[in-house]
């Protein structure tokens, strides 16, 4: 029978016979610079629940897709990038009133019958399982009423005291990226089986925008999976060309509003004027709050559970053996002990 004491400083071995000890983490010799690893956990279920079968089950043959794809993508995404320091960052209100106040059409496609979120329902039952293997695996989970992931992410990113990879499959968050702090966007374009670094000189290179003006760039051109309509008439090569030429949609705004600018495309003055109203406040939903206050939390990475008994329960109830392990192991991997 496997203890709390036996299992301490352990790992989960496949087939949930026990465990293998692993000892605990050694912080001499790091094996990488000190780095902040911050998921955008509900994009990241997302993605794993539409990308791996819904036959992957748990041994009741419950559907475990979602939370077995996102311990393997994290697995992956430990291994290949090397945090030392990971938080995932979670929905507290994935819609919050104070954004739907400024425009009344964020998100409003997505509202379900009940006024929740259109999540389904074999998704919605393993977010409290992701929540908890979290919680015994000691992977600093944080949300803040009021805000969404993303507000907190950006809150993170721009306090955070070392580079910061931000992981999302949004790409609302490029406008997060900052040379200067360290700051990628770690961004995975279909399911979760690869993720790319993304800094200014991708975006701008992509877009053909300043790296940091994605925000303002997507406020112009609109977003229809967020519910941004965007101004009438301009589409992403001219709204490309405006936040290149004035970069920020206020000093947009006041430009069309003097007529004395030259450096609007033909037709774009008249366009943007037109949409004065939107654009007054949209800049405000669109762009991530990076100033939230955040409950204490630990951000260092374990390689250790933080719960090993209830680790155990977790994963034998869920049949979580072999995602656990690649986790473990990468997180391990992490950290080089000195001989």
């Amino acid at each position: 029978m496997i203890t709390p004491k036996s299992a301490a400083n352990a790992m989960i071995t496949p087939g949930g016979a026990g465990w293998r000890g692993l000892g605990p983490v050694s912080v001499r010799g790091v094996a990488a610079a000190d780095r902040l690893m911050v998921l955008d956990t509900p994009s990241l279920y997302f993605r794993a629940f539409y990308g791996v079968p819904d036959s992957v089950t748990a041994p009741d043959g419950t559907p475990v897709n979602a939370i077995r794809g996102l311990l393997d993508f994290m697995a992956r995404l430990v291994r290949d990038f090397r945090p030392t320091r990971l938080v995932a960052a979670m929905d507290a209100d994935w819609r919050p009133a104070w954004r739907v106040e400024l425009l009344p059409s964020y998100k409003a496609h997505r509202v379900g019958p009940g006024g929740g979120d259109q999540t389904p329902d074999a998704l919605a039952a393993q977010v409290p399982v992701i929540e908890e293997v979290f919680a015994a695996l000691g992977v600093a989970t944080v949300g803040v009423a009021g805000y969404e992931a993303d507000d907190v992410i950006g809150t993170l990113a721009t306090r955070a005291p070392c580079p910061v990879d931000v992981v999302t499959g949004d790409r609302d968050l490029f406008q997060l990226v900052d040379d200067d702090r360290g700051v990628r966007i770690v961004y995975t374009a279909r399911g979760v089986g690869s993720a790319t670094a993304w800094d200014e000189s991708a975006v701008a290179a992509k877009y053909a925008i300043p790296g940091r003006g994605y925000g303002e760039f997507a406020t112009l051109r609109g977003d229809p999976s967020d519910g941004l309509p965007g101004v009438a008439g301009i589409g992403e090569k001219t709204a490309a060309a405006l936040i290149s030429r004035f970069g920020t949609v206020e000093a947009l705004l006041a430009a069309a509003a003097s007529g004395t600018d030259d450096g609007f495309p033909a037709g774009a003055r008249a366009k943007v004027l037109a949409g004065r109203d939107y654009l007054v406040s949209a800049p405000a939903v669109v762009r991530v709050a990076c100033d939230v206050e955040l409950p204490a939390y630990d951000d260092r990475l374990r390689a250790d559970p933080a719960d090993p008994q209830r680790l155990v329960e977790l994963s034998t109830r869920w049949g979580l053996d072999g995602s656990l392990n690649r986790y473990l192991a990468a997180a391990k991997s992490v950290y080089a002990t000195a001989e």
